[in-house]
This record gives structure tokens, C-alpha cells and sequence, in this order.
């Protein structure tokens, strides 16, 4: 039983085939500029790498090369395409048409062409990636996993932001929250390395990365999240503002006589720390200068630090407490320093990392948090893959059950 995995992005393809029966991972790569003369391929079988300069003109063409690889005799892990049960795609924005994963149909086609308002950068982009295996494999039954799916739990109160309602009634203007596959792997990986049934915690997910959102897990469910109507919302991103007092875009835009489109490009693009520092996109840049003494990286630190400990603490009155908060992704795993600046903030909750653990624990599943904290605090290692590809086969089961009754 493998599952293909893919990840669509306007001119890119990333891809993992996976094992069920053993959730090993068999192959992943990247293909990257897709549509330009110097596209390529970088496919990886175990600790082997190999890169392939292949002219694909779009996406059917860069996945039938996938298809390629992982079938051929000397890089390939499966021998035809019929040793693949299913293929499952991460579409980003569902809107609230979807709550859970679904097979892919004409119908769900154009359900998620009509999110893509909503999502223009992301549902475009995954819809090339179906529409091409539907041509070149149309045998293989495909999945549609939504990021924002996990968080359709969120109740309403939650969700509505305080503006006249028609406009949630004409376009559905509301939170909708993303990183679900991310927040909802760690819940339950958290909750296997306590030995504890998940249904018992009440826990925090900080998805840590350029792209960053901090989640509310309650009995297993989101019952709040800090990105909103779209990607750019909550926390002090890489280069996302998070959220802003809304008269600060058209006071900009005014000034600066900037179009809609433009004040987007500045908010999602040239904001967040990059915004505040001036110096890079990348947070290890930032940290470097921060130690340096760069006041502009110090202040850009401190920002995202104390938006991060503002959101655990929302996330702790929406549950009405806090059992334990998870760090994952880029910065999540890796940046100890900032691990241990969120955590400070929040020492009157009861948190308190162990100092040495915490400097020693970078890309490793760890308890970092020390035995008188009244909070347990874990690093994680996040696999949206495998929970899409968890997802997509849960999924093409229950309908194959559904068939035969």
C-alpha cells in the first residue's frame, strides 16, 4: 500500500511516495522551474540524491517524469503505477465547504477553483497538479487534503471577525486558519511520546517556520488558531506582518499611493521580521546580526518572541488552560534561542524549559521542559506528509467501504 504525495506549487512539484503499511519513506523529491529551459529534478531514494536536468513545459509533463523515476530500474521503488493506491494532494484553502479530506471529483474540481479567491497563490497552483495525474494516471484514485480542514472545529464566536455580517454571508469573510495537517500530526505524535490519550490534553501547536500559526488542540480538535481568512494572519512572520490594526494598510496605501495588490506584495512579502530588521528573509540571518548587537535584529526577535507567547496565551483562555505547548517546523526545531525567549514570557503560567535539554535539542522529538514546570513543553518533529498520506488512504478506504454496501 504506497501513497504518492504531492505538494503543487505554480512552477514547482514536491512529491513523497510513502509505505503504509510501514509509513517508511520510499522517495521524495523536488522539481523545480517548471515552464522555464533550466528546469529540474532532484530525486531522492534513501540517502542517495540524484538531480536530473529535464525540460518540463508544465505540469503534466514534470509529473509524468516523476512517474518516471519512481517506476525506473535504477532509481524507482515501485516497479508500475498500479502499486500505488491512491495519490493525495495538499490543497491549502478549502473554505467551509470541507472539513475533512475528500476523493477527488469534477465536482470538488470546482469546488476548490472557487476557494481560490480565498487562497490565490495556493488552490491554483494545486489544481494544475489534478488536472495533470488526471491525465497522466487516471486510473489512480486521488485525495484533496485541506489545510484548513482541521480547523472547521473552531466555533463560531471564534471565527466571525466584527464586521457587518453581510459581507460573511456574500464571501464568506471569516478565520479559517491553516497549518492543519502540521498542528494535527504533532497532537497526536505529542500525545503517543506522553503516553496519554489526546482526547485528555489541551494543548498548543506552534508551527514555527517563514509561514508560522499557533493552534489551540482540545480533546483532539481546534478550538482556536491564529492565521485567519488567509496565510497572512496571527503571529510576526519571516516576511507576513500577522495581524495589524487595519488602518494601517490604507493609511500606507493612501500615502503611498499603492494599489491593492501592492499593499499585499508589502505585507506578505517585505513585513514580518525581514520588514523589521531589514536584513534577511532567513531567521538564522537575523539571529546572527541580533548577537552582534544589530539593535533592528534584536527588535525583530523580540516582536515575533512576544507574539508568539501573546498567541499560546489566547490559546490558553480558549481551552481555559494549558496542558502542553509543541515547537516544530524550521524555527520551532531548530532555534533553541527562541525557544527559550517564548517560554520566559510565559513563566507566570507556571513554564519553565530545562536550560540544557532546550541547547541540546535541534531537529529531535524532546521533552525540554523541566520536572517543576506546571506546563509540559516538547520539540517535534512535524510530517505534514505522512498525515496527508495517513488522510488519503483513511480516505479511499472509506469509500471503497461505502462501494460495497
Amino acid at each position: 500500500m504506497k501513497i504518492l504525495v504531492l505538494n503543487s506549487g505554480s512552477s514547482s512539484l514536491k512529491y513523497q511516495v510513502i509505505d503504509m503499511q510501514t509509513e517508511k519513506l520510499l522517495a521524495k523529491g523536488y522539481f523545480e522551474r517548471i515552464g522555464q529551459i533550466n528546469s529540474f529534478l532532484t530525486h531522492k531514494v534513501g540517502e542517495q540524491s540524484h538531480k536530473f536536468e529535464h525540460y518540463a513545459e508544465d505540469h503534466e509533463q514534470a509529473i509524468e517524469f516523476v512517474l518516471s523515476r519512481i517506476m525506473h530500474k535504477q532509481y524507482g521503488i515501485i516497479n508500475n503505477l498500479k502499486e500505488l493506491q491512491g495519490i493525495g494532494h495538499r490543497v491549502v484553502h478549502g473554505g467551509e465547504k470541507f472539513s475533512n479530506p475528500v476523493l477527488i471529483t469534477k465536482e470538488v474540481i470546482k469546488e476548490i477553483k472557487e476557494c481560490s479567491d480565498l487562497a490565490p497563490l495556493h488552490n491554483p497552483a494545486a489544481i494544475l497538479g489534478i488536472e495533470a495525474c488526471k491525465k497522466v494516471a487516471p486510473d489512480i484514485k486521488m485525495v484533496a487534503v485541506f489545510d484548513t480542514a482541521f480547523h472547521q472545529t473552531i466555533e463560531k464566536e471564534k471565527y466571525i471577525y466584527p464586521i457587518p455580517y453581510e459581507y460573511y454571508e456574500k464571501y464568506k469573510i471569516r478565520k479559517y486558519g491553516f497549518h492543519g495537517t502540521s498542528h494535527q500530526y504533532v497532537a497526536n505524535r505529542v500525545a503517543e511520546l506522553m503516553n496519554t490519550d489526546i482526547k485528555n490534553l489541551k494543548l498548543v501547536s506552534c508551527h514555527l517556520g517563514q509561514g508560522a500559526s499557533v493552534c489551540a488542540i482540545k480533546n483532539g480538535k481546534s478550538v482556536e488558531t491564529s492565521m485567519g481568512l488567509t496565510p497572512l494572519g496571527g503571529i510576526c512572520m519571516g516576511t507576513r506582518s500577522g495581524d495589524l490594526d487595519p488602518s494601517v494598510i490604507s493609511y500606507i496605501m493612501k500615502k503611498e499611493a499603492l494599489s491593492p495588490k501592492e499593499m499585499e506584495d508589502i505585507l506578505n512579502k517585505k513585513s514580518g521580521a525581514y520588514g523589521i530588521s531589514g536584513i534577511s528573509v532567513d531567521f538564522r540571518d537575523i539571529e546572527t546580526e541580533a548577537f552582534s548587537g544589530d539593535e533592528r535584529a534584536k527588535l525583530a526577535l523580540d516582536v515575533f518572541h512576544e507574539t508568539v507567547a501573546s498567541y499560546i496565551a489566547k490559546c490558553g483562555v480558549a481551552m481555559k488552560g494549558i496542558d502542553v505547548i509543541t515547537f516544530e517546523a524550521g524555527v520551532g526545531e531548530k532555534g533553541q534561542d527562541s525557544r527559550q525567549a517564548i517560554c520566559d514570557k510565559l513563566k507566570f503560567l507556571g513554564v519553565e524549559l530545562d536550560r540544557e535539554i532546550n541547547q541540546a535539542s535541534r531537529n529531535v522529538e524532546a521533552k525540554i521542559s523541566n520536572e517543576a514546570s506546571k506546563i509540559e513543553v516538547y520539540t517535534i518533529s512535524t510530517n505534514e506528509e505522512l498525515m496527508i498520506a495517513r488522510e488519503t488512504l483513511k480516505t479511499i478506504e472509506l469509500g471503497e467501504r461505502f462501494e460495497l454496501l
